[in-house]
């Protein structure tokens, strides 16, 4: 299992992480062989939104004997009231489901107490202002909760909450097709049929520059959906017209600027066991340039996906990773300290370009790569 930094936290998280979804199935038997796969698979990431007091029961005894061994995500402000889930801003519900919640998973802390489903700037000021975030850095100073997230599928509405300097974690919803989306405070409308009708042309700038944004101040972004509830593997039901695999979809997400770990959601245990693959597959199963460039109805044109298609560069440069850092920048009045010396630290830079073109011969994307390098040098110097 690969691990990474999860932003500025200082958790080393892995990269496969479980979703919640599949917790319920079998009488809630599932948690405990989930759990038993990712210990033994080197899994130690998990998301815990649901509020029924049985699954966070199951997950409570699941971790039985091994808590150290996990790192928790799980939601402040998801409760269970009147028998069925409810997403609450009522200080005394979010305090009294936050009391029954650690009880139930017989939990001393949360390693990340995600502020639960925002999605729209007004429930972020009542957030702010009404009591939540106040309540979410008291449990913090406690101890009780180690850093504060926020769960949203807007980036308006997260790239808010991230420049804040309230949140540490985001919680996102990442995949190619979400990924062209414009902000909507309706998330069913990320998957309805309406909005790809047409020819869809590059990711939504206001996706782009959350994730350069939680990258540049260090805020880890854990990612939900990258299947879209598995359509995305269906030809059928993809908005995309073609399928993709469960590898490509992985590679996708953790590919984003700042993206630290995919929850892979899992209804049994051989779908968590295709998401754990991953770990173990080629550079060619993961590879999903040149299934984007096929796509029928999604063009990524003059846009640069990171997937490396450019190398090898005659000078050795990184070309993506040139370009991502590149683009960190441009939309700031300076070079960020931690962008210049992720580029510093690069064997070669953009100035050992010598502008052959090679690179763009191999782009499936038609990116102006030799302009990126100019570009590149031009804001580092070298």
């Amino acid at each position: 299992m690969n691990y990474r930094l999860l932003g500025n936290t200082g958790l080393k998280v892995s990269e496969i992480g479980m979703g919640c979804e599949g917790f319920s199935e079998d009488g809630f038997a599932m948690t405990k062989k989930l759990f038993d796969m990712a210990e033994k698979a080197g899994v130690n990431y998990f998301d815990l939104y649901a509020s029924n007091p049985e699954m966070r029961r199951a997950v409570g005894d699941a971790m039985k004997g091994r808590r150290e061994k996990f790192i928790v995500q799980s939601h402040i402000c998801s409760i269970w009231k009147n028998g069925q889930y409810l997403r609450t801003r009522k200080l005394p519900e979010v305090k009294s489901g936050f009391e029954e919640m650690m009880e139930l998973l017989q939990a001393d802390y949360l390693d990340v107490g995600m502020i639960h489903y925002c999605d729209a700037l007004s429930d972020w000021e009542e957030i702010v202002n009404g009591g939540v975030l106040d309540y979410a850095g008291e449990l913090k100073a406690q101890g009780r909760i180690h850093h504060i997230g926020l769960s949203s599928h807007n980036p308006q509405v997260a790239l808010k909450a991230v420049e804040s300097g309230a949140v540490e974690v985001l919680m996102f919803s990442v995949n190619p097709c979400y990924d062209l989306q414009p902000a909507s405070e309706d998330v069913e409308e990320l998957w309805a049929a309406k909005s790809y009708e047409g020819n869809l042309t590059n990711m939504d700038p206001d996706r782009q520059l959350l994730y350069e944004t939680c990258q540049r101040l260090g805020v880890g972004i854990t990612v939900m959906k990258c299947f879209g509830g598995g359509d995305l593997l269906d030809a059928k039901l993809s908005p995309a017209g073609a399928a993709l695999t469960v590898n490509q979809c992985i590679h996708y997400a953790l590919s984003r600027p700042a993206v630290a770990v995919v929850l892979a959601g899992a209804h049994s245990e051989e779908q968590f066991w295709q998401s754990l693959t991953y770990e173990d597959a080629t550079d060619e199963e993961k590879d999903y340039a040149l299934a984007f460039a096929s796509f029928p109805k999604i063009s990524w044109s003059g846009h640069c996906m990171y997937c490396s298609h450019c190398a090898p560069c005659p000078q050795k440069i990184d070309v993506a990773y040139v370009t991502k850092f590149l683009n960190l920048t441009l939309a700031q009045s300076g070079v960020p300290e931690t962008v210049r010396e992720h580029y510093k630290a690069l064997e070669h830079h953009a100035g050992e370009c010598v502008q052959c073109g090679v690179c763009e011969t191999r782009c499936p994307f038609g990116v102006e790569i030799r302009e990126n390098m100019r570009k590149a040098k031009e804001v580092f110097g070298y």
